[in-house]
C-alpha cells in the first residue's frame, strides 16, 4: 500500500465527508497473524456481516474456511463453490414442514435460473483479511474498499464514481446476499477493463446487522485510487456539495447504534 496515498485520502475524506467513518478494505493472503482470527459460532447461525461491520470500529479480522457461521458467507467470500442444499426452495417458497423459504424469488424454477447467473469466486489464498483504511500497512495490498454510509454519503460516492466515466452504468446494484455485494461482485470487478462500483446491502436478511439508515458502496481498490486523484477537481469543491457536507456531519451517530 502506498502510505502517502493512504494518508492523503484520510485527509481528503475528513475534509469532504466530515466524521463519516473511513472505508474498510479486504485482501486475500496466506500470511498469518494479520488480524484476529474469526471463529465460527459454537451453535446456530451468524451472518458474516455481523463480524465484518466490527471492522469499522478499527478491529482487523481474518477469516479462513473454518470461520463461517453461515453458508452464504462461506460461499460469497470464496471458500465454497456450491450453493446450500435446496437453495432454490430456500430463496423462494420453502419446503412445508422442512425448510422455511425467504420468499425473495417467486418460484424455485426462477431461483434455478438465477443460480446459473451467479459468478463463482474461489479464494486465491488461505485467508481473507478485513482492515479499516487507516490500519493498512506498507506491505498490505488491498483488493476492495467498502464504504458504509447514509444516503447523502452514498450520493457523494456515487457521483464521484461517475465523474470520469461516460458509461451510464459505472455503478451497479446486483441482486444478492449482503456479503456478495461487498465482497464477490466488487472483487470480480477488479480484473475488468472498466471496473465498476457496487451499491449494496439491500438484502433484507442481512440488514439487521447494520444501522437502519446504512447502505454499502464498494469498489476495487484500483478504482478507488483513481477516484482519490479526482476528488479535488470534482463537485466536492462546490457549494452544492457543501450543503450536503454540512448535513452528513451527524452521519457518525448512526454508526454508534
Amino acid at each position: 500500500m502506498d502510505i502517502e496515498l493512504k494518508e492523503r485520502f484520510i485527509s481528503l475524506w475528513a475534509k469532504y465527508f466530515n466524521e463519516v467513518p473511513l472505508p474498510i478494505v479486504f485482501f486475500y493472503t496466506d500470511k498469518e497473524r494479520i488480524g484476529q482470527k474469526v471463529k465460527p459460532p459454537k451453535s446456530g447461525h451468524r451472518c458474516v456481516l455481523a463480524d465484518i461491520f466490527k471492522v469499522i470500529k478499527g478491529k482487523s479480522l481474518c477469516f479462513d474456511e473454518h470461520s463461517f457461521g453461515c453458508f452464504g458467507g462461506k460461499k460469497y467470500l470464496g471458500y465454497e463453490t456450491r450453493f446450500m442444499p435446496d437453495f432454490e426452495y430456500f430463496l423462494s417458497c420453502g419446503i412445508p414442514g422442512r425448510l422455511e423459504g425467504e420468499r425473495y424469488k417467486k418460484t424455485p424454477q426462477l431461483v434455478e435460473e438465477y443460480m446459473k447467473t451467479v459468478p463463482i469466486l474461489k479464494a486465491p489464498s488461505k485467508n481473507i483479511v478485513f482492515k479499516r483504511w487507516d490500519k493498512l500497512e506498507a506491505d498490505d495490498e488491498p483488493d476492495v474498499a467498502i464504504f458504509f454510509g447514509q444516503p447523502d454519503t452514498i450520493s457523494g460516492l456515487f457521483t464521484l464514481a461517475n465523474f470520469d466515466k461516460k458509461d451510464l452504468n459505472s455503478v451497479i446494484a446486483p441482486f444478492g446476499a449482503g456479503c456478495a455485494t461487498i465482497v464477490l461482485y466488487p472483487y470480480l470487478e477488479k480484473s475488468s477493463e472498466n471496473p465498476r462500483a457496487v451499491l449494496g446491502m439491500f438484502d433484507v436478511s442481512a440488514r439487521p446487522c447494520i444501522p437502519s439508515q446504512m447502505f454499502s458502496f464498494a469498489m476495487p481498490a484500483n478504482r478507488l485510487f483513481e477516484m482519490i486523484v479526482n476528488m479535488e477537481e470534482s463537485f466536492l469543491t462546490t457549494p452544492s456539495w457543501e450543503k450536503l457536507r454540512k448535513r452528513i456531519r451527524n452521519d457518525q451517530k448512526t454508526f454508534k447504534k
